[in-house]
């Protein structure tokens, strides 16, 4: 099924879809090619395990540092052989919708940056089922959580070369959420380089009409004040930093809603006067785009590192 992006005023297509189909559509396991759903999400699992249990052992690293007081407000910090605090950082945010994911196992790029000089962080953030009094505050809760360990990451290390944010599926919503963010009452304003956003989802109404807000409970309301695609459509604003690069990505074997929402952001993104790109990963679906980052040589990797790089 074909799904082509819209204007600023258009109307959008999922609105066009059953419900059956919208269903489908933001069901990321049921459009993978190469194996059947369970087995990719169990190899997802495990290839996020086996990255995080290697970059522990075989890097320099800071575990379940606080960077509040929540029970999970916590962070991982991977450091390069070199040691330094002017390093350029990379922050890390997995998906799950939302309600799964942890930072335990999304050690997926730990390793190939670190080996070219860049400390990586992994952020932990409350997953819906566990985040008190489930309503439109829950994804605010979420948005606070990563704002506020994006202002720790700054201020623990001040003379950093830069810090980029990554996100996947649910995490790049919320990282793609900080391009909005209001830091003066954080007291910092952080180094923030560059954005790399990978098969996210940045407009949340859609999701309010299928059975992945279940737990999340969103009212239309509060997915509207948590959609950066809607939020960017109404500000327009002029990003603070020109040269900030965002980078949106999403699969070639992702859903066409996925894709769109991928397109349509990155098309808002450039009418705002952002520094975008945009690159569909050609033969990699919803897991793969983000488990090929344990490799060097993948093409994603790549584009982070030379964005990264470039940069030093």
């Amino acid at each position: 099924m074909e799904v082509r992006g819209r204007g600023p005023r258009g109307e959008a297509p999922w609105k066009k879809l059953s419900k059956e189909e919208l269903e489908n559509q933001y069901s990321p396991s049921r459009w993978v090619i190469r194996r059947g759903a369970e087995e990719t999400l169990r190899m997802y699992s495990r290839i996020g395990e086996d990255a995080t249990k290697n970059a522990r052992a075989t890097r320099r690293s800071l575990l379940h540092v606080p960077y509040g007081d929540g029970e999970g407000e916590k962070l991982d910090i991977y450091f390069p052989e070199e040691v330094s605090e002017a390093s350029p950082f990379c922050l890390f945010f997995h998906g799950g919708f939302w309600q799964s994911g942890s930072k335990d196992t999304s050690a997926f790029m730990v390793n190939p940056l670190t080996a070219r000089g860049v400390a990586v962080v992994i952020v932990a953030y409350d997953l819906a089922p566990k985040a008190p009094a489930l309503r439109a505050g829950t994804l605010d809760q979420m948005v606070d959580q990563v704002t506020r360990s994006i202002a720790f990451v700054q201020k623990q290390y001040p003379c950093n070369e830069g810090i980029y944010l990554c996100g996947h599926s649910a995490g790049a919503h919320l990282a793609a959420m900080m391009l909005l963010a209001k830091w003066t009452k954080h007291g910092v304003t952080p180094n923030l380089k560059g954005f790399f956003l990978v098969s996210g989802i940045y407009d949340l109404e859609p999701v309010v009409y299928t059975t992945q807000n279940a737990p999340l409970l969103m009212t239309l309301e509060g997915a509207q004040q948590n959609s950066p695609q809607l939020l960017l459509e109404a500000a327009l604003m002029q990003p603070s930093d020109p040269a900030c690069h965002v980078l949106v990505t999403v699969g070639q074997h992702d859903s066409p809603e996925f894709q769109r929402q991928s397109r349509e952001f990155y098309q808002t993104l450039c009418r705002g006067g952002w520094n975008a790109s945009f690159e569909e990963i050609r033969d990699a679906d919803h897991f793969e785009i983000i488990w090929n980052l344990t490799q060097q040589d993948s093409m994603l990797t790549q584009m982070i590192l030379r964005t990264i790089l470039r940069e030093h």
